[in-house]
């Protein structure tokens, strides 16, 4: 399964936008072309202009059941979110300057939902200091469905000047129950300012705001097929309300500013096919439920590790929140994306794990949290539509066969084979694989927990045979998967306490076991911990004076990390000791030999003693001799006092400092300037995507794909290649810019990458 033909767009991301209809950018062109005059022109021109406007207001009113009260055309939901806040925080303060009169004023405060989009709390606190309202923010607790917590509202409001909730959540699709929130909080206090986020609620659920007492709902066109900026907000009838935006008196005075009437144009047609059915090209929500179902039932298929993050009974059909075991978000981000699948992700392109606060609010586990994906689809879709998506989804998950991280249910054949060393990694910790494609044999340097089954899925999918499972240390910032890895694979093995085989090999003073025709050698080097060591990958030398040239990798822990040195500042720590083994290991490796370390905080995947003295003024004057031992450790104590251990984060195994972590310029090719450089050029392109997100999709072009785990490998290969011109491509550019960064800083001077990537690239 090779793909070299360009796969059709499946959109799953409607929550964060929505494409126009064609209907609406007809009326939207019409409106520039036909319809083009200024509702506030007094002739035939305008007039019909206006006509549009308040025609559009009143299907607005309409779809969202508000006989009584203003509709307010805006830019967008913030603009709403803002209107709504100002005006209700204007009109609130003048009863705190009344109640600064009285012998005890009361304590003010401002309340959201703790699964509120960004944009609400952010604006409360912006507009309450701005104002000098001065009021106490507070989050209203949710449930683990997403139900704000109503005794928490009784209790606060009495005392709250504004409440803000959500009629849908935009990560989960979880809607909340408005005629019982609005029981309990006008029982609580009838005088508050409630606002309502509306946006992800327009076409998915019915809405009748005049019943309710609701004093604002914001709402935004380019989520239901129409334009962006275009928007709209309600205005209760007793509400007060503060114009944000002066001016020429648009809006009745309300809103000025010349209005927007291509995009009410665009959004009036999605009105109307709201309200009638017969001719939209809307689903019903028993349709809606049904297209749900089958996404549901394509990815427990494919995925039998998913769980789905929220409750089925409680949120619209329309959008999925779900984790798949053993794989981060960006994970299937990429894999999805290079399925030409859209969706959402919390993570970023980043060592640090982000997590979805709304999973977190909902107090779901963090591996949920870390590894959430959002799928959505608006009432436009249609059964063609889903079926390929279900296919497409099925055609992803079958392509991770490639990368070993699943196992087909039959024969694999079109594996990409493992021959050399692979990085894996959870945030910043990393793990080591090393395998030897003739003999069939793996080992495996500090195993994380979490990718314990992934691992086990590579040994079998490879079918190698685990020679060891090795600790290069006691790790103080996690556990170790290795007995797990151990009892299955090895589990009649004598080993050391850190899994260290007793049945090694002796050459000289140095312990060593066989993988392929290759040695792996211990060497102690405490410091960091009084049990750390670092474990050499050579070829079979002669002397010890021999190794640096027949060494390959050097998985030294966290003794030496990029940009810094471990930290000696544990009860089994000695900065004596450290120094003393900085010096072991570079009378054994020299200065090029690659270092693999158990943490890479930064992104730069490995390093040598060469580049590390560039940047590392204490390494380097501990290596030429320039400090003696008493010097090391003052100046060592200085580097660990930039450490910041904090209760509940992560605890970091070494100093870093600004200076040490400046990037490296990259040269930045676009698809034109490629094109042109490897017509003209000897320039070798280098697809770093995994061999699943490769075998999805890729051009002609790429003479080679070098999967980002597997980067250290190639670079280790390619140290007689440093001058050659090689350019690296990603989906995004954020990995390939990472990866040439890294590169440089290890003398590939030549090194460049594709900005933006395929995504950018024709």
């Amino acid at each position: 399964m090779k793909n070299k033909s360009p796969l059709s767009q499946i959109y799953l991301d409607a929550n964060a936008t929505t494409p126009v209809l064609p209907q609406a950018a007809e009326a939207a062109l019409n409106s520039m072309k036909v319809l083009f005059g200024n509702p506030s022109s007094s002739h035939i021109t305008g007039l019909k202009a206006k006509d549009l406007m308040e025609q559009t207001r009143l299907n607005a009113k309409k779809v969202i059941g508000a006989d009584t009260g203003k509709v307010i055309f805006t830019s967008g939901a913030t603009e709403g979110i803002q209107t709504a806040i100002i005006s209700a925080l204007v009109e609130a303060k003048k009863q705190i300057e009344a109640d600064k009169l009285s012998a005890t004023p009361p304590c003010y405060s401002l309340l959201y939902g703790a699964t509120e989009h960004k944009a609400v709390p952010e604006s409360l606190k912006h507009w309450n200091k701005i104002l000098g309202i001065n009021a106490e923010i507070k989050a209203i607790p949710v449930d683990t469905l997403g139900n704000l917590d109503k005794q928490f509202i009784a209790k606060e409001a009495p005392n709250a000047l504004m409440i803000c909730t959500m009629a849908v959540n935009n990560e989960t699709g979880v809607f909340q129950d408005l005629a019982e929130l609005d029981k309990v909080i006008r029982s609580a206090n009838n005088d508050i300012f409630w606002m309502v986020d509306c946006v992800q609620a327009l076409g998915k659920t019915s809405l009748n705001l005049a019943n309710t007492t609701i004093d604002y709902a914001p709402f935004s066109g380019h989520k239901l097929y129409a334009p962006k900026g275009i928007g709209f907000v309600y205005i209760r009838q007793s509400a007060p309300f503060t114009p944000i935006i002066a001016g020429g008196g648009q809006e009745s005075g309300l809103r000025s500013g010349t209005e927007n009437l291509p995009g009410m144009a665009a959004i009036n047609v999605i009105f109307e096919m709201l309200l009638n059915q017969q001719d939209s090209a809307f689903a019903d929500i028993d349709i809606l439920r049904g297209y749900q179902a089958q996404l549901v039932d394509t990815l427990r298929a494919v995925f039998p590790e998913v769980v789905f993050n929220h409750n089925f009974e409680n949120s619209v059909p329309t959008t999925l929140n779900f984790a798949i075991a053993g794989f981060s978000s960006k994970e299937i981000m990429d894999l999805f994306d290079a399925a030409n699948i859209r969706v959402s992700s919390g993570s970023a392109c980043s060592s640090k794990v982000t997590r979805s606060f709304v999973l977190d609010a909902m107090g779901l586990p963090a591996w949920q949290s870390e590894s959430a994906i959002r799928m959505s689809f608006g009432p436009a879709m249609t059964q063609a539509q889903v079926d390929e998506a279900c296919a497409r989804i099925t055609s992803a998950a079958k392509a991770l066969t490639h990368s070993c991280m699943i196992l087909d249910s039959g024969e694999i054949n079109e594996k990409q084979p493992l021959d050399g060393l692979v990085q894996l990694r959870s945030g910043s910790n990393c793990t080591w694989v090393y395998a030897d494609q003739q003999s069939k044999q793996a080992f495996i340097i500090d195993p994380l927990p979490e990718i314990n089954d992934r691992l086990d899925t590579l040994l079998q999918c490879q079918q190698l045979e685990l020679v060891a499972i090795i600790d290069t240390h006691g790790h103080a910032d996690h556990q170790s998967g290795r007995t797990f890895l151990a009892d299955k694979h090895l589990p009649t093995q004598q080993t050391d306490a850190l899994g260290w085989p007793q049945d090694c090999q002796q050459f000289s003073q140095l312990q060593y076991i066989n993988i392929g025709k290759q040695w792996l050698v211990k060497v102690a080097t405490p410091g960091h911990t009084d049990d750390s060591m670092s474990l050499l990958l050579c070829n079979p030398f002669d002397n010890e004076q021999d190794i640096s040239q027949q060494c390959q990798f050097a998985f030294c822990g966290d003794t030496i990390l990029m940009g810094s040195l471990g930290r000696t500042n544990f009860d089994s720590s000695s900065a004596a000791s450290m120094f003393l083994s900085l010096k072991k290991l570079h009378s054994l490796i020299g200065d090029q030999t690659l270092i693999c370390a158990s943490h890479d905080y930064n992104n730069e995947f490995t390093t040598h003693l060469s580049a590390e003295c560039a940047r590392n003024l204490l390494l380097a004057n501990t290596l030429n001799g320039s400090l003696n031992l008493t010097q090391f450790e003052v100046q060592k104590a200085q580097l660990d006092s930039h450490l910041c251990d904090q209760s509940g984060s992560e605890i970091m195994c070494g100093a870093l400092t600004e200076s040490q972590l400046t990037g490296q310029p990259i040269v930045e090719y676009n698809h034109q300037s490629l094109n042109y450089a490897l017509q003209q050029e000897n320039v070798t392109l280098i697809d770093i995507r995994e061999p699943h997100e490769y075998a999805l999709q890729h051009t002609e072009d790429s003479s080679e794909n070098v999967p980002l785990t597997r980067l250290v490998q190639f670079i280790q290969q390619q140290q007689t290649q440093k001058h050659h011109k090689w350019v690296l491509v990603c989906r995004s550019g954020s990995r390939s810019l990472v990866a040439a960064q890294a590169m440089y800083r290890l003398g590939f001077d030549n090194v460049a990458h594709l900005k933006g990537g395929y995504a950018l690239s024709s």
